[in-house]
């Protein structure tokens, strides 16, 4: 999947750590901004758990630059513009946006360990505080 950084991200190249990947709607938006911004923050003490941390959402890979680079997140933003690690991860919900349904992605965050096996989900999130949160799971287990 292409990554900001003029990367390609695989699973598999992270084999011997943990990996948070956060799923979020939309690049500049308030509450996803919040979320980055709170990942960004604790994101040292993450690597002290040997976790690497990945934003992804559908925006696409030069809006990705650009939101990476506004607000200076130390982790790299996966661009799934097929939605294919969104069908994957089963992230895509109807919502309701401005009384119309769309489709789009339902803020979740999985927690993948050092064997490339999915040991925790996060559905439904509230931006505000969800690092923390995540990062208690991880020192728990």
């Amino acid at each position: 999947m292409p990554s900001t950084g003029e990367k390609l991200f695989s699973l598999s190249d992270f084999y011997g750590k943990k990996i948070v990947l956060f799923f979020y709607p939309k690049d500049n938006t308030p509450g996803c901004t919040t979320e980055g911004l709170e990942f960004n923050k604790l994101r040292l003490q993450f690597k002290k758990e040997n976790v690497e941390i990945f934003g992804i959402s559908r925006d696409s890979l030069k809006s990705h630059e650009n939101f990476k680079s506004k607000y200076d997140f130390k982790f790299d933003l996966l661009a799934d513009a097929d939605e294919t690690a969104c069908a994957l991860f089963d992230v895509i919900k109807e919502k309701n946006m401005y009384g119309k349904k769309v489709l789009g992605i339902e803020r979740s965050t999985f927690v993948i360990n050092e064997k490339g096996i999915l040991i925790a989900e996060f559905r439904k999130v509230k931006a505000l505080g969800h690092a923390q949160e995540v990062l208690t799971y991880i020192r728990n287990h």
